[in-house]
């Protein structure tokens, strides 16, 4: 993972760092098909170990179109996540707009079974060389 994450928050404890990247080889613009990946990584600066249980994302095209999507974990794994430890995972978004947005938020369990809310930092997702600001 690469140490230059351009998205970054942090939720009673717990740091969480984006960093998106255009993936023009798998992208096709001619048909309205335009494809990211994002690195995420998960920091637990409490002092008790973590386990990420569930996700949501909120992804919002250039259209102002928005998709929810709900899962438990993330890439197939609900990982355990040690006090100073951290958690990687690369995942993709296809749009159908060159630019676009994501924010979401993890669903994380102490030891005492309690599950909190960890935000993931609102992304723009574009096309390198386009300029756009979040609103």
């Amino acid at each position: 993972m690469s140490s230059a994450f351009a998205y970054s928050v942090e939720t009673k404890g717990v740091v969480v760092r984006v960093q998106p990247s255009y993936l023009a080889a798998q992208s096709e613009p001619e048909a309205n098909h335009w494809v990211w990946a994002y690195q995420i990584e998960i920091i637990n600066l409490t002092t008790a170990p973590l386990q990420l249980v569930a996700r949501r994302w909120t992804i919002t095209d250039a259209l102002g179109r928005v998709e929810e999507v709900r899962g438990s974990g993330v890439v197939g794994e609900q990982p355990v996540i040690q006090p100073g430890d951290s958690f990687a995972y690369a995942s993709g978004c296809p749009l159908p707009t060159p630019s676009g947005s994501m924010v979401g938020a993890y669903f994380v369990q102490d030891q005492a079974g309690h599950i909190f809310e960890v935000a993931i930092p609102h992304f723009s997702l574009d096309v390198p060389d386009t300029r756009r600001t979040l609103n």
